[in-house]
């Protein structure tokens, strides 16, 4: 890949990503933060397959950098990982793709919550499923209001700034 060849409209989508690693550094709520809003974004919005998983990923890594890292965090960036291919392939932010996006987070997630924390036994998946529900709908809220802030921030830039440019 030629660096120099970046895009005003990649450096725009590198910018809101980064964006949102800093906002993760901010207090808010358990559960309710931009990493579905980053993975999904990047994986939407850049044509190079690279870069969309690539800028969010190395987003990601650098807040975590403040925010440390721990055993879950292998399936934190598994689901990472796994959003930012959805945005690849469905190439669209909506409100279902946002929902999938957040389920598939959850899933994820809370199976390494279980494996490395619980007995491996069906009541106690159970348990660590109907222990995380509470979390999940700061997840759903979060994961709606940073996804459709985004897109619809960045279309309004891209319209604003960017048709001309490129």
């Amino acid at each position: 890949m030629n660096y120099n060849k970046i895009s005003n409209r990649e450096v725009i989508i590198i910018l809101f990503i980064f964006f949102g690693a800093i906002i993760r550094l901010i207090p808010h709520p358990p559960n309710f933060a931009p990493i579905t809003a980053m993975a999904l974004f990047g994986g939407v919005n850049f044509k190079n397959r690279k870069l969309a998983y690539a800028v969010p990923l190395i987003a990601m890594i650098i807040s975590d950098l403040f925010l440390g890292f721990f055993s879950i965090s292998i399936f934190v960036y598994a689901a990472f990982i796994a959003i930012s291919y959805i945005g690849t392939i469905i190439k669209k932010i909506s409100i279902p793709n946002i929902l999938l996006s957040s389920l598939l987070f959850f899933i994820i997630t809370n199976l390494g919550v279980w494996l490395l924390g619980y007995p491996l036994t069906i009541e106690s998946l159970l348990t660590c499923f109907t222990m995380a529900l509470p979390f999940f709908g700061y997840t759903i809220a979060g994961d709606l209001f940073f996804c459709l802030l985004f897109k619809y921030s960045f279309k309004t830039v891209e319209k604003k700034y960017l048709i001309h440019s490129n």
